[in-house]
């Protein structure tokens, strides 16, 4: 069951971690280095984003306030990867839109088991 996943992070290491197991497991990657280049890059089918909160230009919470405002892509699943775990920075997540949160440094199959739960 291959997805279309957009990952949002201004690490091209972490992108590349996370394109290359969302890859292994069948599924189109769309990368994008902030907020503001994956609103530009979000065209048709993309299933799932899973974005950074510390970013330049825009950051996470900002992107999720702006994707979720898109009829479109209301009701997508978001997940946060972000080295921020403190319940402040959670509950803003959550109340921008955020669907899930992990906690960098993650491990593959820590990703992929979420991944595979809120795309059911």
């Amino acid at each position: 069951m291959a997805k279309t996943i957009m990952t949002v992070d201004d690490s091209a290491s972490v992108r590349q971690m996370v394109s290359f197991t969302l890859k292994n497991e069948g599924h189109t990657v769309i990368e994008a280095v902030d907020g503001k280049d994956a609103l530009g890059k979000l065209k048709g089918q993309v299933d799932m984003i899973i974005t950074d909160l510390n970013m330049p230009n825009m950051d996470g919470i900002e992107l999720i306030k702006q994707v979720r405002a898109q009829a479109a892509y209301k009701f997508i699943p978001i997940i946060m990867l972000t080295t921020e775990s403190q319940a402040e920075k959670k509950q803003d997540g959550k109340a921008a839109g955020a669907t899930g949160w992990i906690v960098k440094p993650f491990k593959p199959e820590q990703l992929l088991a979420v991944v595979n739960k809120v795309l059911r």
